[in-house]
């Protein structure tokens, strides 16, 4: 009998586990956190991507436009669904595999957001990079990343937040290899030199550490390049004063590099403490907020 009552609770919890896994882009999710004037910009920018989908629902650009609006005001399940029919009337653009599997990521869809990106590395194999605009652009209105590079940065996260740090190392290799500014560079040498030490590939990471310099020219990913000078340094005190400080809403990035940073150094307590810290924040969307998850779920 007791053995009769554990087969039933494996499968049950097997079950569970495989619903959850199937349907994770219906779960309940928080909304973006935006002030009044940001609220009004997305607003505004969503109406007009609504009414030149409406106008032609067939045209490529619209749909993308569509759907990357959409998915701004925290509807990302209805981006998916937006992104699908994109997929199904251009099975060749790489695009809509592209935005479908961020996306993905969003929701925690990690096994999909692969299918998705790795869908999309084989449909980019003959094609020309092209330069993705920002939907929300940065202070200087200059994109840096370009649809090469954002399939295999993606990709290489989905791999990352699903334990699968061999490949993600590939992933972010190819998107470093691809990318044509320190911007891009910078990004995926962060996720980089963290994935390689996960591996206990600790020369590697050092290796990549060795092409980081303080005054590299970059637009937006300044996070990012305090991240990779604290490890070169061994000095993490400028990323713990800017964790307290909470500047420019970069809680969760810093917050869940420090952590990791931390593990690495040996003290759990602390790293724990900094994932509790970021989840019990309000940037639910950033990638940073994800992997705070995905180690909190490994420590339990």
């Amino acid at each position: 009998m007791r053995k009769l009552f554990v087969s039933i609770l494996f499968l049950a919890t097997v079950y569970e586990a495989f619903a959850q896994k199937e349907n994770c882009e219906d779960k309940q999710h928080p909304l973006p956190v935006l002030n009044d004037s940001e609220k009004k910009i997305v607003e505004s920018n969503l109406a007009q991507a609504k009414k030149k989908y409406l106008n032609d629902s067939t045209n490529a650009e619209n749909i993308i436009w569509y759907g990357r609006r959409t998915a701004y005001m925290g509807n990302y399940k209805g981006a998916i669904d937006i992104y699908t029919k994109g997929i199904s009337l251009y099975p060749a653009n790489a695009r809509y595999y592209r935005h479908r599997g961020h996306r993905y990521i969003t929701l925690r869809c990690f096994d999909k957001a692969i299918d998705d990106l790795k869908k999309a590395t084989n449909l980019i194999k003959d094609q020309i990079d092209e330069m993705e605009q920002d939907g929300i652009p940065n202070a200087a209105n200059t994109p840096t990343g370009s649809l090469f590079t954002n399939i295999w940065y993606h990709l290489g996260l989905a791999y990352y937040f699903n334990g699968d740090y061999k490949n993600a190392v590939l992933a972010f290799r190819q998107c470093i290899d691809l990318a044509d500014n320190n911007d891009m560079i910078i990004a995926g040498s962060n996720w980089l030199n963290i994935s390689l030490r996960k591996s206990g590939k600790t020369k590697e990471a050092d290796q990549v550490l060795s092409k980081i310099t303080e005054g590299m020219d970059i637009i937006e990913n300044f996070d990012y390049l305090n991240i990779l000078l604290m490890y070169k340094s061994g000095d993490e005190n400028k990323v713990a004063e800017k964790i307290q400080s909470q500047e420019n809403g970069s809680g969760a990035t810093l917050g869940y590099a420090l952590g990791i940073y931390y593990q690495f150094k040996g003290k759990k307590e602390k790293a724990k403490e900094l994932f509790e810290k970021v989840v019990a924040g309000n940037q639910w969307v950033s990638f940073g907020f994800i992997g705070a998850e995905m180690e909190l779920a490994r420590i339990k």
